[in-house]
């Protein structure tokens, strides 16, 4: 790997479940030896990607990482439109709501917006989700061709739970059904107990792609809950994506749930 992706590997080593990491830890999730991964720790501190604990040998992300990252969140003309349509959602339906992009085969929470109702999810965003086992990832999936699905998931993986897809021709399957409906929908997968919808957007020009979530228990949501939040989570997605001139949903016949 170049010092770049050897940074950027190391990078994805936090998550909202390890939010700080040793040379140690570094060195075992990436399978490189210890002296060169404190080399790059030193560097990456140096340059302002990763800080220091006090006097500990520990790091976490930093001020660098920390402000371009709010800065993007803030700035990405297709998060903050998404973001205002999952906000919408929310206050309409009173399920919690996110905006989320991919990293390889991996998904990760932008924004977040709490339901309103007594029992909702409350997932933080900044955890890694397998995207080929959770509605945002499949509806980001879905974006891409199937040879391009194969490449990313070269390797058999082990299932998340029954619901998951349980191997690649599985998800190409579940991934047809998105791009004929314009939605994903996860069912008791990455989650326990959890249901979720999702559609995404993307804008041609920079590749840039987002899915805009709504999660709730899945014992709450009655079948008629449940098409009003595809209805609204597809007018939304049609919103944004006319916004971004996104050429996917040009021809989207805007299927009800019912359909599904």
């Amino acid at each position: 790997m170049t010092t770049l992706e050897s940074a950027a590997a190391v990078l994805r080593c936090f998550s909202a479940s390890r939010t700080e990491i040793t040379v140690t830890e570094a060195s075992a999730l990436l399978s490189l030896p210890k002296s060169n991964i404190s080399r790059l720790l030193r560097a990456m501190r140096d340059a302002g990607l990763l800080e220091t604990i006090g006097d500990s040998k520990r790091y976490r992300p930093g001020p660098l990482i920390l402000g371009v990252a709010h800065l993007y969140s803030s700035t990405s003309s297709l998060v903050g439109r998404a973001d205002a349509v999952v906000a919408r959602i929310v206050a309409a339906v009173g399920h919690t709501g996110y905006v989320s992009i991919r990293d390889g085969g991996e998904v990760t929470g932008l924004t977040y917006h709490p339901g309103t109702n007594v029992l909702r999810v409350a997932t933080p965003v900044g955890r890694p989700l397998a995207a080929h086992s959770s509605a945002t990832g499949r509806s980001l999936l879905a974006r891409l061709s199937d040879d391009q699905v194969r490449a990313l998931f070269s390797q058999p993986w082990t299932p998340v739970s029954p619901t998951a897809p349980q191997t690649l021709d599985e998800l190409l399957q579940r991934l047809e059904r998105v791009r004929r409906l314009g939605f994903a929908e996860s069912h008791d997968e990455a989650n326990r107990g959890v249901g979720a919808l999702a559609a995404a957007v993307g804008v041609p020009e920079t590749g840039e792609a987002v899915s805009l979530c709504i999660a709730y228990p899945v014992s709450t949501v009655t079948a008629e809950e449940r098409e009003d939040i595809i209805a609204r989570l597809l007018a939304g997605a049609k919103e944004v994506a006319a916004l971004a001139g996104d050429p996917q949903w040009t021809n989207q016949a805007g299927l009800s749930a019912s359909a599904a």
